[in-house]
């Protein structure tokens, strides 16, 4: 959540923040938060002065036996601040039910736009591939290899799951495998801060196995729980099957105090992640484009206030170093409010070109998401002169399943097999997917 002094502060780029991002708080709640903080600290201040009233009575007595009239004045104050936190406590949870669904603030360069159709082409890398045939989907390929078998596990699980078999789970564990060890790779991710010209620490990504499960207040702690229309819940329990790995990374250190010295802490976190992806989306329910069950590879970075843009623009070199290897032709796309979700407050997405749809579709997302996330889950870090701050995350794909998608689709060849991108070659033991 955003920091309430902010608000108080800034309650007009609060309003503008709900607008822009369509969010559910409007600017009419903004101002009965206003309403309610006010009266919040008005009873605190009231409460605190009956309190320190009791206490001098309190003091008064222990020099001797306290007067009849101080006892009843204590029974009054006692009753007083018990009325009064009663209110303090109700007031305290209608606040924190709008304030927390307040989104963050985007950052200055976040495109103001109504829907993901506003969102801002930033680049193009790569030109868009030709085939001298007629090319394929990739479910077209893999139904023909007998690679993806969505019949089967229908009967077992219901739509949108898949059996994923042969060469193409090969070539999923390939892109994994490539995806960490890049990650690993801290001579990499220096040239990578060089050439971007960030003023950050070359420190290689730790991998991580997160666990696939999170209590409720943890996930709501952290902004990205979107209710069982969107994530899976656990019918006995209090648990929700994470939608992404960094949806159990970003509260890893909750309730904690880093030492900056520790800073950054890059981890490369590996899940099966859970969606429902309700809905209908015409030719996304083929194949593997919209499953409910994927592996996804994941970047969560925890850091200082201020190299939280550079480790975003860090995250996101990343992620094109890694479409620029496996050679798939790709653009950048800055998000614009309404696209960008409520924890976020800056987000660029990374869109594959298809040669079957003849359009660019989304394979990674890099999220800034400065202290939104560990002001509830109060992550701290503590500086060199002994002062405490919070800690800043950000996250972003490493990869999904969704580029196997593009390099089926990208590297068919006329024969129906698939060429195995140069980089996944000794990962994957072999040249073609035959």
């Amino acid at each position: 959540m955003i920091d309430i002094q902010f608000l108080r502060d800034n309650p007009e780029i609060v309003k503008a923040a709900c607008r822009n991002k369509n969010a559910s708080v409007s600017s009419s709640d903004v101002d009965e938060l206003l309403a309610m903080d006010a009266r919040r600290r008005e009873l605190q201040n009231k409460v605190d002065d009956l309190r320190r009233e009791r206490n001098e009575i309190a003091d008064a007595g222990k020099s001797g036996r306290p007067t009849p009239e101080q006892i009843e004045r204590g029974k009054e104050l006692k009753n007083q601040v018990a009325e009064l936190e009663t209110e303090l406590s109700q007031l305290e949870a209608d606040f924190y039910a709008i304030f927390r669904s307040v989104p963050n603030i985007p950052t200055a360069d976040v495109p103001i736009g109504a829907t993901e159709d506003e969102n801002v082409i930033a680049s193009h890398w790569g030109e868009v591939t030709e085939f001298g045939f007629e090319p394929k989907s990739h479910w077209e390929l893999a139904e023909a290899r007998d690679w993806i078998d969505k019949e089967r596990a229908a009967k077992v699980a219901g739509a949108r799951f898949a059996y994923i078999k042969g060469d193409l789970v090969r070539l999923q564990y390939a892109l994994m495998m490539y995806g960490m060890t890049q990650l690993m790779d801290g001579e990499l991710i220096a040239k990578l801060i060089k050439e971007n010209n960030l003023n950050i620490p070359a420190k290689p990504f730790v991998p991580v196995l997160p666990p696939a499960m999170v209590r409720t207040d943890v996930y709501e702690a952290t902004g990205r729980l979107n209710g069982a229309e969107v994530t899976y819940k656990l019918e006995d329990d209090d648990l929700w099957l994470n939608a992404s790995a960094e949806h159990s990374l970003a509260p890893m250190y909750m309730g904690e105090i880093i030492d900056e010295k520790q800073l950054p802490i890059r981890y490369a976190g590996f899940t099966t992640a859970f969606r429902r992806e309700a809905g209908t989306y015409g030719k996304d329910v083929e194949g593997i484009l919209r499953l409910h069950q994927f592996d996804k590879l994941e970047m969560e970075i925890f850091c200082s206030p201020e190299t939280s843009l550079d480790e975003h623009l860090l995250q996101i070199a990343l992620q094109q170093h890694l479409m620029q290897e496996l050679g798939l032709p790709h653009r950048v796309v800055m998000k614009c409010t309404a696209d960008i979700g409520k924890p976020n407050a800056r987000g660029v997405d990374i869109d594959v070109w298809l040669p079957s749809q003849n359009t660019y579709r989304e394979t990674h997302t890099a999220d800034m998401i400065t202290d939104y996330q560990t002001r509830r889950l109060q992550t701290r870090v503590r500086r060199a002169d002994g002062t405490v701050v919070l800690a800043h995350t950000n996250d972003a794909t490493a990869f999904s399943q969704r580029p196997l998608i593009a390099i089926l689709e990208n590297y068919q060849q006329a024969d129906g097999t698939v060429a195995v991108p140069k980089v996944l070659q000794k990962f994957y033991g072999g040249e073609v997917m035959s």
